[in-house]
Order: structure tokens, then sequence, then C-alpha cells
């Protein structure tokens, strides 16, 4: 008599362990942590090599291949049934904010592992391989740019540039790579990627506001920043009549009011920030005659945000005139808006639905790996939510059984896209 066989488990019975996950990302949120229950963990710090080493240790215990890139991004690869395929790829990053939370990177990593042990605990090969990849210096915290890593393996930055790139003590990221001991050789293709999902925490309160649990991501707004100086010119507080001066604090504050509502008359999907400001001399009884400030603007489409860029732009000269002074606007910063690929959202809908959880669309108002990787390969995103949306904040906080939720969409979406084969 034959022996009887024993069935692969159906592919909606398959789940995470939310406790494993959970366990991971606190034994990871304890290297870095802050006496407020953060963590501070930059780029290519010791810190971060310590950070690495368990992720590395913890993939290797799972099966996985290691391989280490020229700017340190890593990747852990299941082998699938044919490795000839292109990878169904996950991940995030484990650098964070000098005030960082337990969730923000650290998640889709994490998540990403979780995935693979699912797999391995259930006994299913995947047709295609899975890969976990941790993207290096995302935050930008430490160095510039920010998602470094993710922009130079899609080409975006050139390899030496990334390498030369230095810290505020003079410490180049090729230094720093080699001093952590994750200078890397292999050469890993964008290619090599089929599809690509980041699971992470909305970083925002849509999902918590509308009590749902899955963000479904169907794109990220596209960024334009902005450096504005505004020269007037210093005089003294008292002698100087008010419809004489050229006051350039009193002309930043009017453009900060328009960035405000220039964002307002472009809703509902717009943004607009004023988030750094240096007013010289900063005098107590002197006019200010020089002020430098930032300007983040957001949209949905490219067409809103050429609007905006616009109307700023008339704005500053409208405020020239008016206060008599000058106004230069600069852009630094452009992100294009990139929509996410429609089946790998519908995979992750799916899966929400499958799992039986609410779901609803979101777009991501922060920048993510994902958006360079949706330039290179098929790519969506997954949302869980944060407590009060707070993020880049020691006390961001999440809860585990939305962490699980997460990650089980997780499997199922790059499961559907990796495909179950026989041994």
């Amino acid at each position: 008599m034959s022996a009887p066989t024993v069935a692969e488990p159906s592919v909606s019975s398959l789940r995470i362990n939310g406790q494993r996950l959970w366990d991971s990302l606190m034994r990871l949120a304890a290297i870095g942590a802050t006496p407020k229950g953060g963590v501070c963990r930059l780029a290519l710090t010791d810190l971060d090599r310590q950070g690495r080493d368990f992720f590395v240790s913890e993939a290797r215990a799972a099966g996985c291949s290691i391989r280490t890139d020229a700017v340190g991004n890593l990747f852990a690869r299941r082998a699938g049934l044919d490795d000839s395929l292109p990878a169904i790829a996950t991940g995030s990053h484990i650098d964070t904010q000098p005030t960082g939370g337990k969730f923000d990177g650290n998640y889709g990593v994490l998540a990403g592992l979780e995935v693979v042990r699912a797999l391995n605990d259930a006994g299913v090969r995947t047709l295609a391989p899975v890969e976990v990849v941790v993207w290096t210096n995302e935050e930008g915290s430490r160095f510039v740019p920010v998602m470094m890593g993710s922009g130079a393996f899609i080409g975006e930055f050139a390899t030496d540039f990334i390498l030369g790139q230095k810290d505020r003590d003079g410490v180049s990221v090729g230094e720093a790579l080699r001093s952590i001991g994750y200078a890397g050789t292999d050469v890993v293709s964008p290619k090599s990627i089929g599809a690509y999902f980041e699971a992470h925490i909305e970083q925002g309160p849509v999902l918590e506001a509308n009590d749902t649990t899955i963000g479904v991501v169907t794109g990220a707004l596209g960024q334009r920043w902005f450096d504005v100086v505004i020269t007037g010119a210093e005089a003294h507080a008292g002698p100087t009549p008010m419809e004489l001066r050229k006051d350039a604090l009193l002309s930043a504050s009017a453009l900060i009011q328009a960035v405000n509502q220039i964002a307002l008359d472009h809703a509902p999907h717009a943004r607009g920030t004023v988030g750094m400001l240096d007013v010289y001399p900063n005098s107590r009884n002197v006019i200010p005659g020089t002020v430098k400030l930032s300007v983040d603007f957001r949209a949905g489409d490219d067409a809103t945000l050429s609007s905006m860029d616009a109307a700023l732009r008339a704005t500053a000269a409208r405020i020239a005139k008016q206060y008599n002074v000058e106004v230069a606007v600069t852009q630094v910063v452009y992100f294009a808006p990139q929509a996410f690929a429609e089946p790998l959202v519908q995979s992750v809908r799916a899966g929400a639905r499958t799992l039986g959880l609410s779901e609803m669309n979101v777009v991501s108002g922060a920048g993510h790996d994902a958006v360079y990787l949706a330039r290179v390969a098929p790519t969506a995103m997954i949302f869980v939510p944060c407590k009060d949306g707070i993020s880049h904040n020691e006390i961001e906080d999440a809860r585990p059984e939305h962490l699980e939720a997460g990650c089980n969409v997780l499997l199922h979406a790059m499961l559907e896209q990796a495909g179950r084969g026989s041994a």
C-alpha cells in the first residue's frame, strides 16, 4: 500500500505568525532604543551594522541567501522552483530618524522576512524566487539624498556619486560602509525584480480616522521642493517708518500664508508646507533684511503640481512688488507623481478581501523606496494604521493585530505574483 499524500494548505488558509512578527520588531527596536520608547539608528553607523547583522542572521536562519551591492543594499533570497525567473520582492529600510519610531521602514523589512518564514512553515514552494530587500539610507538623516539605496539601484544616482556623499563630520558613504563591513561587491540588476511590494505604517491619520485596517495604496504624491530667499534691507526698528521698510520677514509671512492657500486651492490631495525658516540678522530691534525658507508642495498629478509651482512664482512676484523686496525661488527637488501598477494594487485588494479585512484606497503623501522601484518594476504598497497618524517620532505606535493583518495581505499578494509550484 502506498503512503498517503499530505496535501499542501490551500492558499486562502495561509497565515503568518503574528507573535513572531511582533517579537522580531521588538528585537530590532532594541538596537538603538531611546528612553522615550523610540529608536535612533542612523544609516551606516555601528547601530545600523547591528541591525543589519540581526536581519542577515534571521534571513539566513530562514534559508535565504544574502547579497550586498556596492551601496550596501541587502537582498535576502528564498529560492524558487525556477530561479531563472525575476524575483517577487518586498522590503523597506531599517535606518531611522534621530527621533524615530519602531515601525517606520522596519515593519516592511520584517514583514517580508515573516512572509518567508510563513512559506517555510507551510512547506509552500513558489515558482519564482521571493526576495526581501533592505535599502540603504532611506531616511536621509545622516547622508543625502533621501532614498539613497533604492535610487542608486534603479540608476537615478551613480554609484560613485553615492559613495562620495559625506555626513556633517566629513565621513563619506564609502568610508562608512567599509567601517561597518557592508561595502558589498554583488551586482544586482533591476531586471532581476519582477514585482515589488512594500508594507508600511501609513504615517498619517486617514486609516485610523476611517476605522480601516488596510490601505490599498494606488500611488504616491509628486513632490516639488523649493528654497526661497527674500532680500530686503536691515534697518533700525525705531527710526524707520513703516511705509519705508523693506521687511524680509513681513514678506515671508505673506508668502507662508500663500503656500497654505495654494494647497487649499488644489484640494483634495495637494499639500503645502513651510518647514524651515532662517531670519537674518535675527535681532530684536533690527528689521529683518534676509529670510531663507523652504517650500514643500505635493500633489497627486503633475498638472496640479505644475499649477502650484506657477502659483508660487506668481505670488513671489506680487510680494516682491508689494513689499519692495527681492524674492528668489529655486526648485531643489522634484519627484513626479507615481501611480502604482494596477494588477499589483488589485492583488493587495484581493488579499484584504480574502482575509475579510476592511480596506480603502489611499495615496501615499510620503516618499518611499517603492516610488523608485515603480520606475523599473510593477510595484504596489500596503498601508496599516499608526496611532494618531504619528511617525518620525519616538512615540510612533501601531497595533499588533494591524501589523499582522498587513503582513497577511503581503503574503497573499506576493504568493499570487510568485505562483505556487510542485517540488
